[in-house]
């Protein structure tokens, strides 16, 4: 059970924190636990330290339900419940866990976490009572941060049981539970004495840990060590200049980066001809702007805008969700750049720029990803993405989380593309280091009816509106067969492109399928046709898919050289394409966090600690390798996000460098290992045909 251990001082911060002995939450040896335990489409055997669930598929939520044989586990003061799991099956398993309070509905009340484990795999599943390891001894409303220290949103006090269930499952599942407990510490730290949190390094003040910066003279020494390391490893020998396998199968050299099946995987060939697996990292740069317009006291220093420190403020606006939406401008502090002034000098940015290329080679890393800073990559030392936009009207009737969907069909979507390419002409089109091109990002594409049951909730000169109604002319040619088909009484085409009242979906699905993929292959075929014309011989790299829908997918495979997918989950090694279809396909985004080195947010992918994070990482790349459509994976992103968050609240532990500009050295050891063995890893598995 939990107990006091030792008070705490942090910069004149009193807390608290709870024993980090693990408490045990059931004991499966005990025969009358089973009186506890709930099967749902399931079958059940308790053994001495485990508990044995067999999952049917009948149900939606199949598993067990695990009371507590005292009515209340009292969690209080542990960070986190956790359970052992070993998938059993002879396939991957997605195992969710919820925690509830009385009165949990799944959505209330609760609190639920998952992970896919590999068949014949333990893995520890935890479900986090806390967004992070600290807690304030009184209500404190702290604004413009994702994570940040706060009370539970459970009563910790009343834990009354643990679901572990699949979703929706297609097939049967064998797993086993073991080593049920709650584990981890909570600070529990003083409320008025909080303010200020962030120090001048931009780091948690009420906080240690390994690395954490406290003087210039720090950030100096972290500088000398780190160039003794590159100078001891500057990169893998069997590389050539482009990252390429300089020791393996040399096949037709084209000037640029291109794709091309080798045996059963698919290759990018670099500019030379040598196998390419692109190993990469999104957001090379120098910025970490947070926000501190309404927020100036939560910051120990803040610089006035004189000449040495007028560089890293700024004014932002962007905000889609959070606290600054809709707030309009705000007034942005850029840490991570004061320190590299700090760690560098007054040629800061010069120096820190050819030091990313530096990294990267050591690190065994050969891309620079996404939303990178261009006068780093345009030193032409480390191949590259480029990204375009295109900003045209879009479908009123859609949604979305970073906003509506664009309209292939308006004339703004074309006008807009060829701007986008025209301001890369020069640069990134003919540039040999450019891997080729995304062309926007996450865009909602919903289900396979969504973007055509948006179309016509759309305005009556919605583009997309008037070209599915010419669709359905041609293909019923009269409203009473259409109304036949869709159970509708429209009396002319002109109500339809009037009306924005949406039609019975079930009986109108296969026409709003049809015109889904209609509008997604405009959507592909028109970037594709432009930036062909435009850069003829580099990658059309597709659309960085958050969201997909099969449709979708499928009409990228028609026109894009590779798919891509921002894939935030633990593995892609089972990766696969709608049948039918082998394209190669590159992951755009993933990340892992953890919370012991001073962040409050872990990212879209929790991690126990830096070590945990490494592993993790590492057996991500490694199943990537194994998959035979994979041609690279790119890490989002360089730098940790600003401990208070950016505009939009963002405020992730997923650097491979922190705010302080201190590479970390479990995920960087991990990151290495990975460049060293790619190739041959990757290779063995490859016959030359």
């Amino acid at each position: 059970m939990k107990s006091f251990i030792s008070i705490l001082l942090f910069a004149g911060t009193v807390g608290t924190m709870y024993a980090a002995h693990d408490m045990q939450l059931l004991d499966f040896s005990k025969t009358e636990i089973s009186k506890h335990l709930i099967a749902v489409d399931a079958r059940l055997e308790l053994s001495a330290n485990k508990l044995a669930v067999q999952t049917a598929h009948n149900q939606d939520w199949p598993g067990v339900t695990i009371q507590c044989p005292s009515k209340f586990w009292d969690c209080t003061g542990y960070q986190q419940i956790t359970a052992d799991i070993r998938n059993v099956s002879s396939h991957p398993l997605k195992i969710h866990l919820r925690v509830d309070n009385p009165g949990a509905d799944g959505i209330r009340n609760c609190i639920t976490q998952s992970i896919t484990i590999p068949s014949g795999r333990r893995q520890s599943l935890s479900v986090r009572l806390y967004t992070a390891p600290w807690t304030l001894d009184k209500p404190f409303e702290l604004v413009g941060m994702r994570g940040y220290p706060q009370p539970s949103p459970l009563d910790t006090k009343q834990i009354n049981q643990l679901i572990f269930f699949v979703a929706r499952p297609t097939q049967n599942y064998q797993f086993e539970i073991s080593n049920l407990r709650a584990e981890g510490a909570v600070n529990v730290l003083n409320k008025d004495a909080f303010i200020p949190f962030i120090d001048s390094f931009g780091q948690f003040i009420h906080a240690d840990w390994p690395g954490k910066i406290r003087t210039e003279q720090d950030l100096i020494t972290c500088k000398e060590a780190e160039t003794a390391a590159i100078a001891a490893y500057p990169g893998a020998e069997d590389r050539n200049s482009w990252g390429g396998w300089s020791k393996g199968p040399r096949l037709k050299a084209m000037g640029f980066f291109r794709v091309e099946k080798v045996g059963p995987n698919w290759w990018l060939m670099d500019p030379d001809g040598n196998l390419f697996w692109s190993h990469g990292v999104d957001c090379v740069g120098t910025h970490s702007e947070t926000p501190v317009t309404l927020r100036e006291s939560y910051f120990q220093w803040l610089p006035r805008e004189d000449a040495e420190w007028k560089a890293f403020w700024g004014r932002g606006s962007w905000a889609p969700v959070g606290y600054y939406k809709d707030k309009g401008e705000y007034d942005t502090f850029n840490f991570a750049g004061a320190n590299l002034l700090r760690k560098y000098g007054k040629d800061w940015y010069s120096i820190h720029a050819e030091l990313c290329h530096q990294r990267l080679k050591s690190w065994g890393m050969n891309t620079i990803g996404n939303w990178s800073e261009s006068s780093i990559y345009r030193l032409r030392k480390t191949p590259y993405t480029a990204t375009l936009g295109v900003h045209a009207r879009s479908i009123e009737g859609s949604e979305g989380y970073w906003g509506k969907f664009p309209d292939p069909f308006d004339a703004s979507f074309k006008s807009s593309l060829q701007a986008a390419i025209e301001r890369e002409e020069g640069k990134s089109i003919g540039d040999p280091w450019c891997l080729g091109f995304f062309v926007d990002n996450e865009l909602s594409w919903g289900d396979e009816t969504s973007l055509a049951m948006a179309a016509l909730a759309s305005p009556a000169d919605q583009p997309a509106k008037k070209a599915f109604v010419e669709w359905l002319k041609n293909k019923y040619k009269t409203t009473d067969k259409l109304n036949s088909a869709w159970g509708g009484s429209y009396s002319s085409w002109q109500e339809i492109i009037d009306t924005q009242k949406q039609p019975d979906k079930n009986k109108a699905l296969p026409d709003l399928k049809a015109f889904y993929s209609v509008l997604a292959e405009k959507y592909f075929e028109l970037i594709s046709s432009e930036l062909k014309a435009a850069a003829p011989a580099q990658l059309y790299l597709g659309c960085r898919f958050a969201w997909a829908n099969e449709l979708a997918v499928r009409a990228a495979a028609k026109h894009c050289d590779v798919i891509s997918f921002n894939r935030y989950e633990y593995s892609v090694a089972d990766l696969s394409l709608p049948e039918g279809i082998d394209k190669p396909v590159i992951i755009g985004e993933f990340h892992f966090g953890a919370l012991d080195r001073g962040m409050f947010h872990t990212g879209l992918k929790e991690t126990q600690n830096q070590q945990d994070r490494a592993d993790t990482y590492k057996e991500y790349v490694l199943g990537a390798l194994r998959n035979p459509y994979i041609i690279g994976t790119h890490w989002f992103q360089y730098r940790d996000q600003a401990t208070t968050g950016r505009g939009d609240g963002e405020n992730y532990q997923i650097g491979l460098v922190d705010i302080c500009d201190t590479p970390y050295p479990e995920t960087i050891s991990a990151v290495k290992e990975v460049g060293k063995l790619m190739y041959k890893y990757r290779y063995k598995t490859t016959q030359i045909q």
